[in-house]
């Protein structure tokens, strides 16, 4: 699985990051990072990313 976010659709509302800190993080940054591998956190990935407002991050198989 690989995970990645669009900078232009992200709004910053860090969502993801209350999802999966693990993988996520917004900080003080305008949009949010991937900062961290989604192994062994696929389902909080996929709930980050289906709970995203912009459909921001895009997940690949």
């Amino acid at each position: 699985m690989k995970v990645s976010i669009d900078p232009d659709l992200c709004i910053a509302c860090g969502l993801c990051e209350e999802i999966c800190p693990e993988v996520f993080e917004l900080g003080d940054r305008e949009t949010a990072e991937v900062i961290g591998k989604p192994e062994g956190h696929e389902e909080a990935v996929e709930e980050a990313a289906d709970s995203c407002p912009t459909d921001a991050i895009e997940i690949e198989d």
